[in-house]
Parts: structure tokens; C-alpha cells; sequence
């Protein structure tokens, strides 16, 4: 991964971008008795994930942006979903 993040540009934060991406889904895992860390949670991955659509910008192919599309949008599903269901 090390040579993923070095190829986009942000060779420095990877450790601090993968602990992001392990809170994240450690926080869906306690939304499920929480809301708000769902939510919160929810959201900070589809940020994520829409930052790693930079995989666009350094030409690679759909199908291996593919992941990052869909993780953006189930989390953002996610949050859409969690937050109709606090109100």
C-alpha cells in the first residue's frame, strides 16, 4: 500500500489515512448501538472514499476505481439512512 499512496501524491499521511479508514469502520461496528457515531462514522468513510477517487485523476481504470465508487456510496447510504432514523 505503501507504493499506492507514494504513486498518489500522499506518501506521508498513508499510516494517518489508514488509521482513518480502521476508525471509521470500527465506529460502524459501534453505531450499531450509538447513532451518532454511526453517523459520524458513515461520513467520515464516504470522505474517504471520495478522496480516493484521485485514482481517476492518476489514470487508472474504472474498474480498479470501482471499489472506491461503491464504498462512497454505501456510506453515504449509510448516513443518509442513519440520520432519517434519529429524527
Amino acid at each position: 500500500m505503501k507504493g499506492e499512496f507514494d504513486r498518489f501524491g500522499v506518501g506521508k499521511l498513508g499510516g494517518f489515512i489508514i488509521a482513518l479508514q480502521f476508525l471509521g469502520a470500527a465506529g460502524l461496528l459501534v453505531g450499531f448501538w450509538f447513532q451518532p457515531v454511526m453517523i459520524a462514522s458513515s461520513l467520515g468513510l464516504a470522505l474517504l472514499m471520495l478522496a480516493g477517487l484521485m485514482r481517476r485523476k492518476a489514470k487508472d481504470s474504472l474498474w480498479v476505481s470501482l471499489p472506491a465508487f461503491f464504498f462512497l456510496g454505501s456510506n453515504a447510504y449509510i448516513r443518509y439512512a442513519s440520520a432519517a432514523l434519529q429524527r
